[in-house]
C-alpha cells in the first residue's frame, strides 16, 4: 500500500534542539517526536502547540486523566483529528506566535512555533519547580494550558473545554501550574 502523505521536499523537516530533550523524560521525548511526525506530515513547517496537545492526549494517560471525562476527550481528539485531516490548512504556513513573553530564542527554537518553544521551557521550569530535572506530559499540559492565545487552547475551547478549568484542575490535581 502506497503512502498517500504528499512529500514537500523544499520543506525543512521540523526539528527540535538537543538542549529540549535533555531536559525531557523518555516519554515526553516520545511526544515530541510524535508531534515532529504530525507536522511534517501535516506540512507545516514547525512543531506548534496543537501538534504538542494531540500527542499528548495519544500517549500519555495521565494527561488523559486530567479531562473531565470521557465525552470532553472524545470531542477534542475529534477536534484535532478534523484538524490534522484539513481544518489545519488555515494554519499551514503561518507562524504561531502568541505575542507571550519569549522564554528562549528564535536560535533556540528551530523548528518550534515561538508559542510551542515557550510552552517546553514552561514544562522545563514546572518540572524544576518541583525539583524534578526532566519534564513530564503533565509538565508540557500545564505549560500549553498556561498559554490562552496558542493554538492548543483554542482546539480544547472550541472542542467545548473550558481551558482555564482544566488548568485549574492540573494544578490541583497534579501539583503542577
Amino acid at each position: 500500500m502506497q503512502n498517500r502523505t504528499p512529500r514537500i521536499p523544499q520543506q525543512p523537516a521540523p526539528n527540535h534542539r538537543a538542549e529540549f530533550d535533555a531536559r525531557l523524560t523518555e516519554e515526553l521525548a516520545a511526544v515530541v517526536t510524535s508531534a515532529r511526525r504530525r507536522a511534517l506530515r501535516d506540512g507545516d513547517r514547525q512543531i506548534d502547540t496543537a501538534h504538542l496537545l494531540h500527542s499528548l492526549i495519544e500517549s500519555d494517560p495521565a494527561v488523559r486523566t486530567a479531562f473531565d471525562g470521557g465525552p470532553q476527550l472524545a470531542r477534542v481528539l475529534g477536534y484535532l483529528v478534523q484538524r490534522s485531516i484539513g481544518y489545519g490548512l488555515r494554519w499551514q504556513g503561518a507562524v504561531e506566535d502568541t505575542g507571550a513573553v519569549r522564554v528562549v530564542t528564535d536560535a533556540d527554537a528551530e523548528g518550534w512555533s515561538p508559542s510551542a518553544a515557550s510552552a517546553m521551557a514552561g514544562a522545563s521550569r514546572g518540572a524544576g519547580d518541583r525539583g524534578r530535572e526532566r519534564a513530564e506530559g503533565l509538565d508540557l499540559f500545564a505549560a500549553l494550558t498556561a498559554d490562552r492565545d496558542c493554538r492548543a487552547v483554542e482546539v480544547l475551547e472550541r472542542a467545548g473545554v473550558d481551558a482555564a478549568l482544566l488548568a485549574d484542575r492540573i494544578a490541583e490535581t497534579f501539583g503542577r501550574g
